[in-house]
């Protein structure tokens, strides 16, 4: 078995969950200057993502659950997915952000597992609070860790771009930097030049080679 882990946001689509809620709601600057810290190293991870979704106080649930509905893939997103299963690969999504839309992307992209966080919800609006798995900076390194002892995978990839999934590098034996921050380049084992989720295909023969 062979174990392949993706980020979400901005990975396998072509947005940030939160900045997209953010938006939604009026509040779409002030979140996008803090997530763009966030994700080039220059904020705390879990400090920044517990203020941002603050923001979103009082946001109607249904809203924020279309909004992630409707988020864009990123070009080949599915037919990765697929080439990876047909490889042998399980194809697994870590994201810091929420259920409400890796779910809905790990049914419509045939994903064997997502781990995210939790928006809390009162009375059909959110809370501005979050929890879940991956809060800090570390967490997706730690849930890596934890699905490789149980899995014992013969080979892992991860693909991400922001500065969180550097820490998952080291324990790839292939990791790529898709539509990456400059700093998340200089960390992995290979670079994809274009927009289009396919190439990670070619990367991973090329490594394999």
């Amino acid at each position: 078995m062979k174990l392949a882990i993706f980020d979400f946001d901005s990975t396998l689509i072509n947005a940030e969950t939160l900045e997209a809620l953010a938006e939604a709601y009026g509040v779409g600057q002030e979140v996008r200057a803090a997530t763009a810290r966030a994700m080039e190293g220059r904020a705390d991870f879990y400090t920044s993502l517990v203020s941002r979704v603050a923001l979103l106080k009082g946001m109607e649930i249904g809203v924020a659950k279309a909004v992630c509905e409707s988020l864009p893939l990123h070009r080949g997103a599915k037919e990765v997915v697929q080439g990876l299963q047909t490889r042998g690969y399980k194809v697994v999504c870590f994201s810091g952000g929420f259920k409400l839309a890796t779910a809905f992307f790990k049914e419509k992209l045939g994903l064997e597992a997502d781990f995210s966080n939790t928006l809390h919800a009162r009375n059909g609006v959110l809370e501005g609070l979050v929890s879940g798995p991956m809060m800090r900076g570390d967490s997706k390194r730690e849930m890596l860790l934890g699905l490789q002892q149980l899995l014992n995978p013969r080979h892992t990839l991860v693909v991400g771009d922001g500065a969180n999934d550097i820490s998952m590098f080291d324990l790839a034996d292939v990791s790529v930097a898709f539509n990456a921050k400059e700093i998340v380049k200089q960390h992995a084992s290979a670079i994809a030049r274009s927009l289009d989720l396919r190439e990670v295909l070619d990367l991973l023969d090329i490594s394999a080679g």
